[in-house]
């Protein structure tokens, strides 16, 4: 056992009361903290990863109680790749935030910000399914109130929308969590795991009822149709750096969703057979036609990237829907590719904002920066829209291939190249409106133009913005060793014995009783 798998959870949990209580009015000593929590958990995250990539799993059992009575954090391939990624991107966020004061328009930016990585840390690395309901509450929590951060009615209406909807989540949440311990008496994931296999025949009832509340609870989470109405009020009005951090978020509903269902009720257990390619494939499907199509409909820059994250999920989803090593694989490289695009486009969303009155997609008078604005704006888009060269591309092409075998495959190739050209359409529209269209426009006198709505960006938001698209380059540069990295993630998914025998084998208090007792 290693401690080291709970500092992922302990340290920002730590850090965020510090910040509330030792530097509540000190923006600057707020900064540095948490740039310094941050920079933590990737060292630690990639000390995680790195410890895991030879197929190791580690388990850390709270106040050393043996599982499934007690509780335990698990770090395998999957796990610390999330984990890495969502540190990554933490960073980035976080230098766009302070780069353009963001976290200097409203109270508490950097506490919440870092409870909010609390819970997806905490989600990621929990092996039981009531702690994976704790740290989606806590994630709700904080994410609401980075939301409303800097207020504003329409902010707060949004909020209100997102908090509803995900509340329905946790309640459908516990009923499932409910009906699963009525059966199988543990919420232990490797434990459950083997529970269900023994079930009877004859008993199923609450464990197919369980695994469906389970598949709607995290569709909710990753926004797939028809639950994903709470998602492009929420993303457009969040605060650009809050919304790219959101990008992670739809990835724990997905990250679920194949930790759940690989483990616990795999495609080929009797009991919810049918259940992923009966209802999920479908959803998925209209999930990517919609979000592309709401690309192309878009009449703000916020609301069609949001809709592109939609789109993306619907991809991502796609893959997983088949359920076999190779679509996983596939579903893993396009994650980490959908996460790091989205949230470089929420980042160039409030590029563009600046000096302008708005961001309808109507031609305006050109600003200060436009330039390297369009080349981030252009750059960020082709890999959303999986153009070549990068990595977007080959992620399309492994969840193709992946289906190519597949009965459903017509449905799946026709979709998805029809969903990337409108997608592709829709943002050559919004990016020739926002930027070719606006040099033919005369610009008014100096003394004339009305002040700018938000200060004129940082080099450190720009630096931050190059830096998730440097990622896309690296992603796409090395997608040789990531996918064979995503692969062996998938072997590891799909033989999950040594990850129940690592946690249920592992002695603890209970399996060692003392003498007496």
């Amino acid at each position: 056992m290693t401690h080291w798998i709970i500092a992922p959870v302990v340290l920002p949990a730590l850090l965020a009361p510090f910040i509330v209580l030792a530097a509540r009015y000190h923006i600057g000593i707020q900064r540095v903290f948490s740039v310094a929590g941050v920079l933590a958990l990737i060292s630690v995250a990639a000390g995680l990863a790195w410890q895991a990539s030879d197929g190791t799993i580690t388990l850390y059992q709270l106040g050393d109680w043996a599982a499934p009575f007690g509780i335990v954090l698990v770090a395998d391939r999957l796990s610390t790749l999330m984990v890495l990624l969502t540190a990554v991107l933490a960073l980035f966020v976080l230098l766009y935030a302070i780069g353009s004061e963001w976290d200097n328009r409203g109270r508490h930016f950097h506490a919440l910000f870092q409870f909010q990585l609390m819970g997806i840390m905490g989600a990621f690395l929990t092996g039981d399914l009531f702690n994976l309901f704790v740290f989606f509450e806590v994630l709700l929590i904080a994410s609401y109130g980075l939301m409303i951060h800097s207020g504003g009615n329409a902010r707060l209406r949004a909020g209100v929308q997102y908090v509803l909807f995900n509340l329905l989540g946790s309640t459908l949440f516990l009923f499932a969590l409910g009906a699963i311990y009525a059966e199988a008496g543990t919420l232990n994931m490797a434990d459950l795991a083997q529970r269900v296999r023994l079930t009877d025949g004859a008993e199923t009832v609450g464990i197919r009822l369980s695994a469906v509340l389970l598949l709607l609870v995290f569709a909710i989470k990753a926004a797939v149709l028809p639950l994903h109405f709470w998602l492009p009020s929420s993303y457009a009005e969040a605060p650009p750096p809050v919304a790219a951090l959101f990008a992670i978020m739809t990835k724990v509903g997905a990250y679920a969703i194949i930790r759940v269902y690989t483990m616990i009720f795999s495609p080929d257990l009797d009991v919810t057979a049918g259940l992923h390619t009966t209802w999920l494939m479908p959803a998925a499907l209209a999930s990517l036609a919609i979000g592309m199509i709401g690309v192309l409909a878009a009449r703000h820059l916020d609301r069609l990237v949001a809709f592109a994250v939609i789109g993306s999920m619907g991809m991502v989803m796609v893959a997983i829907s088949l359920f076999t090593p190779t679509s996983i694989t596939a579903a893993l490289y396009y994650t980490v590719h959908s996460t790091l695009a989205a949230a470089a486009l929420f980042l160039i969303v409030d590029l563009v904002r600046t000096g302008r009155a708005d961001l309808n997609l109507i031609a305006q008078p050109v600003v200060p920066g436009a330039a390297l604005t369009s080349a981030l704006f252009f750059l960020a888009a082709i890999a959303m829209a999986g153009l070549p060269p990068l990595s977007g591309f080959v992620g399309k092409l492994l969840v193709l291939d992946a289906a190519f075998s597949t009965s459903a495959a017509a449905w799946i190739w026709a979709v998805v190249l029809s969903s990337s050209l409108i997608c592709v359409v829709g943002f050559s529209r919004a990016g020739s409106t926002l930027f070719w269209k606006a040099k033919s426009m005369p610009v008014a006198d100096e003394a004339a133009e009305p002040p700018a709505t938000t200060p004129a960006p940082a080099t450190l938001s720009y630096v931050a913005v190059g830096g998730l698209l440097a990622l896309l380059v690296a992603h796409t540069v090395f997608a040789g060793p990531a996918t064979a990295y995503m692969a062996d993630i998938s072997d590891q998914l799909f033989n999950p014995e040594p990850y129940i025998e690592t946690v249920l084998d592992t002695p603890g208090k209970l399996s060692t009783p003392k003498e007496g007792y």
